[in-house]
């Protein structure tokens, strides 16, 4: 397996080799992706790297894990779990890879403890962007290491990485705290951070007023009699809605909060089905009844790698909010006052993220100033998803709304995750971040002529906009591709007919590769 993952890093080397001769930008392909923004592959610029699908080695004496950068979270703990680990950081949707965790902004419920995924990447072999293959570590080029994570691919290609790995047990206690009020959600989730037993800790608001924090403990064994209680299957029920139902009855019943004992791997993707709860909204669009019976009936379609391909088919991603933000503690209630006001989209994810995570050395690149001295300890992370308010139905209208929630999270200190729609111009964008390391890296590395992560992330719906103005027969497909149920009705039928989404035209690597 060695053999052939070398094989492969010399044909990337190459092909990046004769882009850099000629300074020809390009971008990678994966073979498939958790962001939602629409993809620019181009096939004559693009490097090809989704054959890295392979966990090498699993160590149990360092408790580590080398694994090439398109492994998903799925089979990373399938590789895992059998020596009794897990990553300390595992993203709750099993399609996120090694990779898009490293080079995207990735934490999940564990984050409170362990900080982002790349916070625990021992080393990653990348090649530059002059085909140069190296491996960054703490020891050897360590800005690079750093520089490299949160940098959308913009420094090199990552090839390689050795993930730190923790122990695990079968079993997660989750217990389910109600929240009855904005202002008891910072000093509840500091209290649960400061027991030292919790493993996972996050949390759903589904109003203002009313909330879930939902904590976790490993353990390994269920207490005799408890039931088991799974997310995976297309009988259990979306996790949201089980919080919701707890929190219900217990209002009701006014007891103790509520525990269950979930299985490690259904716990660590039990936002799998339903995508946290943003599936739902896929039965408003097509008038269908959501019960139990129709979530059972159209389970197939409620996976987020299913999910993820309908959206990007059905160009949805242009009419919902979809951000993924972080402001201080100290920010959080008038946050959660701001977002009630002016988008009124519930339920709100929360995950508390420890920002400086377990690295005890100095960062490097995009994010370096998150773990400087005098930045907080603790941001809290609120993932807004939802259809866009009733004011913002124009191109300008839902630009706008989503600055404002953009302006709102720089005014307040807080940072905005990459993997969605970016409305930033680019003075603002490079004002938020820090450009000065960026830029360092890139010249250092020869990464000049590559897009930027600017270039990546930015969204320009006006632009779009505008070019359907100019053309009679753009304008023409725009409306007719507006009128309901066209666009979702493209997007289902793409996932059952196949091809692939990310490549121009819907075609196959493979048959890509014969043209």
């Amino acid at each position: 397996m060695q053999a052939a993952h070398d094989a492969a890093v010399g044909r990337i080397s190459s092909v990046i080799r004769d882009f850099h001769a000629r300074k020809v930008p390009y971008r990678i392909y994966h073979g498939s992706t958790n962001s939602t923004r629409a993809s620019t592959l181009s096939r004559d610029r693009m490097v090809d790297t989704s054959t890295l699908t392979h966990v090498l080695h699993v160590d149990t004496l360092t408790k580590t894990a080398i694994v090439e950068p398109n492994v998903p979270m799925d089979k990373l703990v399938e590789a895992t779990l059998p020596h009794g680990l897990i990553p300390p950081v595992v993203m709750e949707f099993p399609g996120i890879t090694t990779g898009g965790g490293y080079s995207g902004t990735s934490a999940e419920s564990s984050s409170f403890r362990h900080g982002f995924f790349d916070r625990n990447v021992n080393w990653v072999e990348m090649v530059l962007a002059n085909g140069e293959v190296v491996r960054a570590s703490r020891e050897d080029k360590i800005d690079l290491l750093h520089g490299a994570a949160s940098s959308f691919g913009t420094l090199g290609v990552v090839t390689l990485l050795e993930l730190q790995l923790i122990p695990s047990k079968p079993y997660v206690e989750v217990t389910y705290h109600p929240v009855e009020d904005a202002n008891e959600i910072v000093p509840r989730i500091e209290a649960l951070t400061n027991d030292p037993t919790n493993d996972f800790l996050d949390g759903i608001m589904f109003s203002k007023n009313t909330g879930v924090l939902v904590s976790g403990r490993l353990v390994d064994s269920p207490p005799e009699g408890t039931k088991i209680q799974s997310f995976t299957s297309p009988t259990d029920p979306w996790f949201y809605i089980h919080a919701e139902r707890l929190l219900s009855r217990k209002k009701t019943t006014k007891t103790a909060p509520h525990m269950d004992i979930v299985p490690i791997t259904s716990y660590l993707f039990r936002y799998d089905r339903g995508g946290f709860w943003v599936g739902r909204y896929a039965f408003s669009y097509f008038i269908t009844p959501f019960n139990r019976i129709t979530r059972w009936i159209l389970d197939y379609f409620m996976h987020t790698r299913i999910m993820y391909h309908a959206l990007h088919k059905s160009g949805h991603s242009n009419i919902y909010v979809i951000q993924d933000v972080a402001v201080p503690y100290s920010g959080a209630v008038e946050f959660v006052n701001f977002l009630d006001r002016d988008f009124g989209i519930y339920p709100l994810w929360l995950c508390p993220l420890k920002m400086k995570g377990s690295r005890r050395d100095s960062p490097h690149g995009l994010l370096a100033e998150v773990s400087a001295k005098d930045s907080p300890e603790y941001l809290l992370n609120f993932g807004v998803w939802g259809p866009a308010p009733s004011t913002a139905k124009t191109t300008a209208s839902f630009i706008n709304i989503n600055r404002r929630l953009e302006q709102k999270v720089d005014s307040l200190g807080g940072k905005k995750w990459l993997y969605a729609q970016t409305y930033y111009t680019e003075d603002e964008f490079w004002t938020i971040y820090n450009k000065k390391e960026y830029d360092g890296l890139r010249h250092k590395y020869h990464a000049t002529y590559l897009p930027s992560v600017y270039d990546k992330v930015k969204t320009d719906l006006i632009a779009e906009q505008e070019r359907i103005n100019a053309s009679w027969v753009a304008w023409v497909n725009a409306m007719v591709w507006a009128i309901w149920p066209l666009s979702g009705l493209y997007g289902v039928l793409a996932v059952l007919f196949g091809g692939d989404y990310l490549l121009p035209g819907g075609q196959t690597k493979a048959k890509s590769k014969k043209q």
